[in-house]
């Protein structure tokens, strides 16, 4: 066979692009259109995101178990078709590698990957939970029933379960036991002291030892009361939509708004079922 009859031809290029064009078309279809078959499929990728972050949070009681290996490399299968399957989904691959959601994927990959070698920031996994509520998927289903006027809320509960459950990693894995009297003994009492020193309960029935651990006992304290201000903010304040001003730009108005309050720009805001 000559060197010229090795060689790839025009056509079979251009049939291979236009391949790749197809796929990447279908898939942002499927992530990103509105249509039954992509609802459908956004569905039941959320569901399955759902169920890897609850695997995630109990994911230090089952550690020890024979099978945790085999379902963590197959949760590290799925998270690495569906990014590859969302790279090819954008416009712009080498922007959306940029983006910091995504750069958290990539990291819980690799711990899934090598949970040996990254063992001790395993507990970084939960941020999952996090680079999920960045995602329209998330949120279309509020959405569509109404419920957009509590993303907020709902948001500002996320980001406290998230820390939480971070804290609660980090406690475990940096202080389980290393005390003696008040120290940390399990994942449960991590978690009771994150708890305890989010709220700023402070029993002081369990405690960090150590210069390091009142230091980690400060910080928690200072961001965790940060959040449940946020989050009393989100629930207590008025609802509003995100519906932009097209005169002055002003994002947040009251749900029944005619005018704009910083313009008094005519508003036209979609009523909750989206009509």
């Amino acid at each position: 066979m000559s060197k010229q009859e090795d060689k790839p031809t025009k056509g079979d290029t251009v049939e291979h692009q236009t391949g790749l064009a197809r796929l990447r078309s279908r898939l942002r279809l499927l992530y990103h259109s509105q249509s039954p078959a992509a609802q459908r499929f956004q569905a039941a990728v959320l569901i399955v995101d759902l169920a890897i972050i609850v695997f995630f949070i109990a994911t230090p009681l089952l550690r020890e178990n024979e099978s945790f290996l085999w379902i963590d490399l197959s949760i590290a299968a799925l998270l690495l078709v569906d990014l590859v399957a969302r790279a090819l989904a954008s416009t712009d691959i080498l922007r959306w590698l940029r983006q910091m959601p995504v750069i958290i994927d990539v990291f819980i990959l690799a711990t899934l990957l090598a949970p040996a070698w990254l063992i001790n920031l395993g507990f970084l996994r939960i941020l999952r939970l996090w680079t999920l509520t960045r995602t329209s998927t998330f949120w279309r289903p509020l959405k569509k029933r109404g419920l957009g006027l509590y993303q907020e809320p709902i948001q500002a509960v996320i980001n406290l379960l998230v820390f939480l459950f971070v804290v609660t990693g980090f406690v475990y894995t940096a202080f389980a036991r290393r005390g003696e009297d008040g120290g940390i003994d399990g994942y449960i009492d991590a978690l009771y002291f994150t708890v305890a020193t989010v709220t700023t309960t402070g029993f002081g029935d369990i405690t960090l030892p150590g210069p390091w651990g009142k230091l980690a006992s400060i910080v928690i304290m200072i961001i965790g009361i940060s959040l449940f201000v946020r989050l009393a903010q989100a629930i207590f304040r008025p609802a509003k939509v995100h519906f932009p001003c097209p005169q002055c730009g002003l994002t947040k108005h009251e749900p029944d708004a005619v005018h704009c309050k910083a313009c008094g720009h005519l508003l036209n805001i979609p009523d909750s079922g989206g009509h």
